[in-house]
C-alpha cells in the first residue's frame, strides 16, 4: 500500500514541507549559536573594548563604562545592549555589525598592524624579496628605486627602528598603504613623522562607516515623492 500525504500537504512548496532530518537542522543552529558567541583575541591595536568602541565611532564610546569587559562587548545581545541604553536601534545594529567583521578578522585601516604602543603604530618603507614563483625578467634588474629581486612594502616596525622585527621573507604589508615618490607613505589617516616614518594613531572614529543619505524620501518613497513633485512643478506651471 502507498501512502500518499493529503492534498494539502501535497501542494505546499517542497521549502515549507516538514524537515525529514530534524537532527540535521538543530546541529545547524547550535553551530550558528556556538560561531555567533565566539569570542575573538585582542590585538596589539586594538587592546580593549573602550579602544574599539572609539574605533568604530559614532560615539558608541559614550557607552563604554555600561560594558565590563572585552568578552561582555562579544557575547551581549542586541537585546543587552538596548538595556544598557546604547541607542538608537541603529547604533546597535552598526555595533554588532562591527563586532562580527573583528570576530571574522577583517579590520580597519592599522588594524593588522603587530608593533603598536600607546595606540600609535609606525610604518617605514622596506624591501623585501619576491618569492621565485612570481619573479620575472624585469625583477632580475635594479632600477633607481629598488633592488634586483626585490620589491617596496609599507610594513610596520617597532618604534625607533628602521627594520621590521621579522625576517623580511616573513614580513607582511600593513593593508590599504600605498608608496609614492620611492619612499612617501600615503594611506588613510596616516601622519608623516618624517621623510620615511609615518604613524597612524588610534582616535575616534578611525574605523567609522558613513551613514548615507535618503535622496527624495529613500528608495521607498522616490516614486511617490518625486511624481509629488511633478505634479507641483505643473501646478505652478500652469499659473
Amino acid at each position: 500500500m502507498i501512502h500518499r500525504p493529503p492534498p494539502s500537504i501535497r501542494s505546499l512548496p517542497a521549502f515549507l514541507l516538514p524537515s525529514a532530518n530534524p537532527t540535521q537542522q538543530c546541529v545547524r543552529f547550535l553551530h550558528q549559536r556556538i560561531s555567533s558567541t565566539r569570542i575573538p583575541p585582542p590585538t596589539p591595536f586594538v587592546p580593549d573594548h573602550q579602544t574599539f568602541l572609539t574605533l568604530i565611532g559614532r560615539n558608541l564610546s559614550q557607552h563604554a563604562a555600561k560594558i565590563p569587559s572585552w568578552e561582555a562587548l562579544f557575547s551581549y545581545s542586541s537585546a543587552q545592549l538596548r538595556n544598557l541604553g546604547v541607542e538608537p536601534a541603529r547604533n546597535r545594529r552598526y555595533l554588532l555589525r562591527w563586532r562580527e567583521k573583528f570576530r571574522n578578522g577583517e579590520y580597519g585601516v592599522g588594524g593588522d598592524m603587530t608593533e603598536v604602543v600607546d595606540g600609535v603604530g609606525e610604518l617605514r618603507v622596506v624591501e623585501v624579496p619576491i618569492p621565485a614563483r612570481s619573479q620575472t625578467r624585469a625583477d632580475a634588474v635594479a632600477t633607481a628605486t629598488s633592488s634586483p629581486r626585490k620589491r617596496k612594502v609599507v610594513v610596520n616596525v617597532p618604534q625607533g627602528t628602521a627594520a621590521p622585527a621579522v625576517p623580511p621573507e616573513e614580513v607582511k604589508p600593513v593593508e590599504r598603504m600605498k608608496i609614492y615618490a620611492a619612499h612617501t607613505i600615503r594611506g588613510p589617516f596616516v601622519q608623516p613623522a618624517s621623510t620615511k616614518v609615518a604613524r597612524i594613531t588610534v582616535q575616534e572614529g578611525l574605523w567609522l562607516h558613513r551613514r548615507g543619505h535618503k535622496v527624495d524620501g529613500g528608495e521607498r518613497r522616490k516614486a511617490e515623492v518625486r511624481a509629488k513633485r511633478r505634479g507641483e512643478e505643473r501646478r505652478t506651471t500652469r499659473k
